[in-house]
C-alpha cells in the first residue's frame, strides 16, 4: 500500500508538468492567432484597394468640389453615400470647413483640397467618374486635377487630367473606363452622364440606354 501511495505522489508533479506545458502551447497558439489577425480587423477596417481615384484643387480656393463614382451595377458613391458596393469615399473635402484641426488646444489650418475614392474589389464593367461644383466661397472657376492609380501588383498611374468647373452646379464626366475580370482597363471614353440628383430635367437622370441620342 505504501508503494502505491508513493507511486501516486510521484505522478502529481508529472501531471502538473503536462498541464503547464499544454497551457503554454495554448497561450502561444492564441498569441499567434492575434498576430495573424491584427486587432484592426476587429473594427472591420479594410485598407485593401485595387484603384485610387483622387481629385485635388488649389489650396487657396476654399470651394467645395465633389467626386462622384458609379460602378457597373449602378452603385454610386459620393458625400451622400460614402460606401457603395466596392466603392468607398475615403475623404470628403468641404473646402475650408474640414481643414481645421485642434492641436494642443489650438486651431491649426492645414489647407488641403482633395477628395479620394477607392475601388476595393474588382467588378468587370464600366465605371464612371464625375466632378460636381457643389458650393463656392469665391465665385471663381475651379481648376481640378484628377488622377486614377492602379494599386496592384504595384502602384501605377493609369490616368491624369485637368478640368475646369466654371460655376456652382457644374458637373462633368471626367472618365468612363471599363475593367475586365482581371481588373485591367480595356476601354475609356468621356461620354457625359449626370450622376447627381440635382438637375431639374428628369431625362438627364435616365440610364444611358434610355437617353435620347
Amino acid at each position: 500500500m505504501k508503494a502505491n501511495r508513493h507511486s501516486h505522489q510521484l505522478s502529481d508533479p508529472f501531471t502538473d508538468l503536462l498541464f503547464n506545458t499544454l497551457l503554454g502551447f495554448t497561450l502561444l497558439f492564441f498569441i499567434s492567432i492575434i498576430f495573424m489577425n491584427p486587432i484592426a480587423k476587429l473594427g472591420n477596417i479594410n485598407y485593401k484597394a485595387e484603384y485610387i481615384i483622387t481629385v485635388s484643387w488649389p489650396e487657396d480656393q476654399p470651394d467645395d468640389i465633389d467626386l462622384w463614382v458609379q460602378d457597373p451595377y449602378q452603385e454610386t458613391v459620393s458625400y451622400l453615400r460614402k460606401e457603395a458596393g466596392w466603392l468607398n469615399l475615403d475623404r470628403d473635402d468641404r473646402g475650408d470647413l474640414n481643414d481645421t484641426v485642434m492641436i494642443n488646444g489650438k486651431k491649426v489650418v492645414h489647407p488641403i483640397n482633395q477628395e479620394v475614392v477607392t475601388i476595393r474589389g474588382i467588378i468587370s464593367g464600366e465605371y464612371i467618374v464625375n466632378l460636381h461644383y457643389y458650393e463656392s466661397q469665391t465665385s471663381n472657376p475651379v481648376k481640378a486635377v484628377i488622377k486614377i492609380e492602379k494599386v496592384n501588383p504595384v502602384l501605377r498611374l493609369v490616368y491624369i487630367d485637368q478640368q475646369v468647373l466654371q460655376k456652382v452646379d457644374d458637373e462633368k464626366t471626367i472618365l468612363r473606363f471599363e475593367l475586365d475580370g482581371n481588373g485591367e482597363i480595356i476601354g475609356m471614353n468621356q461620354i457625359e452622364k449626370i450622376l447627381t440628383p440635382y438637375r431639374l430635367d428628369p431625362e438627364q437622370l435616365l440610364p444611358d440606354s434610355e437617353q435620347k441620342i
